[in-house]
């Protein structure tokens, strides 16, 4: 049964691990890569990335990419967004706790900055518009 806009968005914004999907070229499958996410009901989603990152270099190319975030308990349901790019900004700090507060246990967030920042490096922030959704709730899973 698909979702309603309010049980999606709200789906959406919980912190799931995404799926991104962009086409790299023509004659293969998508580019598809596990990567975390930030939304907010209503508004743009966001990523963060390498800016000579491989799925970088197909986002620019392609100006969209997708992206499908699941769960299999207490019921299997995901939602699937695809949209256009419409910011490509530098990564900031405050974007790196942001996204770090929202994936990682409290006690290690400052110890995950340190990684991010010593062997990451820089980020740049890609905000999509959501577009086309496709959202499920499957019920209990087997």
């Amino acid at each position: 049964m698909a979702l309603s806009r309010e049980e999606r968005e709200q789906f959406l914004a919980e912190p799931h691990i995404g799926a991104l999907s962009v086409v790299e070229r023509p004659d293969r499958a998508p580019l598809t890569v596990p990567i975390w996410y930030q939304y907010e009901p209503g508004g743009d989603l966001w990523i963060a990335t390498e800016p000579g990152a491989r799925k970088m270099q197909a986002i620019r190319a392609a100006g969209r990419f997708g992206i499908m975030v699941e769960r299999s308990t207490p019921t299997a349901r995901y939602v699937s967004v695809q949209g256009p790019v419409v910011v490509i900004e530098p990564g900031s700090p405050e974007r790196s706790r942001e996204m770090a507060q929202r994936y990682i246990p409290p006690a290690r967030v400052e110890e995950y900055l340190e990684f991010e920042r010593t062997q990451i490096g820089e980020q740049v922030i890609v905000h999509m518009r959501p577009e086309h959704w496709l959202s499920s709730d499957l019920g209990p899973a087997w």
